[in-house]
């Protein structure tokens, strides 16, 4: 299996790319506070995933499946604040919110496939 078959994977590349497009659009002020750090957060997702899905052991690959849900909390918080400073529009706001539903789901599943047994939601299948 390769990193680009696990759909959280391709999930969270995909949401990321989406909130580049919106956020590179934002004034400077806007992109300097608080889209830097959404585009931070929602990139470090599929990046953590990335690390360990490259580690050799199960305890590895779960330690940084947990850094990535962090980030995927991380941001929700950022989409929030985006939403609640007028940043971004209810479609798209809930459009991402949905996905960080989805995605959470999936990394829960995930991390409980790679031996974790620490989540936060009851879930489906991871892909």
């Amino acid at each position: 299996m390769k990193l680009e078959d696990l759909e959280i994977y391709r999930l969270s590349m995909d949401m990321g790319e989406k909130v580049w497009s919106i956020v590179i659009k934002w004034d400077t002020f806007a992109k300097d506070t608080v889209g830097k750090q959404l585009v931070r957060a929602i990139d470090s997702v599929a990046a953590n995933l990335s690390e360990g899905f490259g580690r050799y052991h199960y305890r590895e690959k779960k330690h940084f499946s947990y850094y990535s849900r962090g980030s995927l909390y991380e941001t929700r918080t950022w989409l929030m604040k985006a939403y609640n400073r007028s940043l971004l529009n209810h479609d798209d706001f809930n459009s991402f919110i949905k996905n960080i539903d989805i995605i959470g789901v999936k990394l829960n599943n995930y991390i409980k496939a790679t031996g974790g047994n620490e989540v936060h939601e009851d879930s489906e299948d991871y892909n």
